[in-house]
């Protein structure tokens, strides 16, 4: 059994959600660099510029990439072999959430009572976490800054089997045509497959942790990533919603067993600023 300090866990997160905030990560920079590379429109290209561009200004600044600063969605890997010792869990993250949004000038954007009142909690708390339970003796965290304009366009279906991989490629792909430029393209897509409801929603939103267009382990599931993503990048949204070639950086799927009467598909789409960081305590 290894102890795990709460104070350790509460700075850290309030490092990694500035961090996220800050700087694009090196996977992230390189796939925009490479879609500059490939972009055939003249305007598209000359968006993917000027993001860049902002990111750039954002690191060297120590200064938001995006006004929009998230919410904050964290997802903790737990060893069953980790004790935490001086104080709760759940109330360590969100120290480290609201410290981390004081500190960083990050913009403050969760409401409580999200249907009528919608009072700011001034702290961007409560987190949103997810917590696996797994081997060993430590505590990996996973933070991602989440943005409304891409969150919104989240989607779920519960589509019948006899849909088939044609109805569930049909499905994402409509999702990021309504999208359109609301989201903030070039976008990467994520996408849960199987399971149940919140399962598939589950799997779509952690698929965005991956770096930029590393394949699904499975070879059936890359070519579905493969085919999805001509298929966006045919829709001729590009950068921002300007037109061109580059709506998606990538398509990462990931897929659960489900039940013989089910198919759940879910899309969550990150937009270009995919702001993620990770610590291992």
């Amino acid at each position: 059994m290894r102890d795990i300090e709460v104070q350790e866990i509460t700075k850290t997160i309030s490092r990694l959600f500035q961090e996220a905030n800050f700087f694009l990560p090196d996977d992230v920079l390189t796939s925009l660099r490479q879609a500059r590379e490939i972009e055939e429109s003249p305007v598209g290209r000359e968006v993917l510029d000027r993001i860049l561009e902002n990111a750039g200004i954002s690191a060297k600044e120590r200064i938001p990439l995006c006004q929009d600063t998230g919410t904050a969605v964290v997802f903790l890997e737990l060893g069953q072999d980790a004790h935490i010792v001086g104080g709760d869990l759940y109330t360590a993250v969100n120290e480290g959430v609201g410290q981390g949004y004081n500190e960083g000038y990050l913009r403050k954007s969760i409401v409580g009572q999200p249907y009528s009142g919608r009072v700011n909690t001034k702290d961007n708390t409560p987190a949103v976490i997810h917590t696996d339970i797994v081997a060993g003796d430590r505590l990996k965290i996973m933070v991602m800054p989440k943005g409304g304009g891409a969150e919104n366009i989240a989607r779920l279906a519960m589509l019948t089997p006899a849909r088939g991989q044609q109805g569930v490629i049909d499905f994402i792909v409509n999702a990021v045509d309504e999208a359109g430029g609301n989201p903030c393209p070039p976008v990467i897509v994520g996408v849960g497959i199987g399971g149940t409801a919140e399962k598939a929603v589950l799997l779509a939103k952690r698929a965005l942790l991956r770096k930029v267009g590393e394949p699904n382990p499975d070879a059936e599931v890359v070519e579905l990533e493969r085919e999805i993503l001509h298929r966006i990048n045919n829709l001729g949204i590009g950068p921002m919603g300007y037109g061109g070639r580059i709506t998606s950086l990538a398509v990462h799927a990931e897929v659960f067993p489900s039940h013989i009467a089910s198919l759940p598909v879910a899309v969550n789409l990150q937009c270009h600023g995919a702001r993620h960081k990770e610590a291992i305590l």
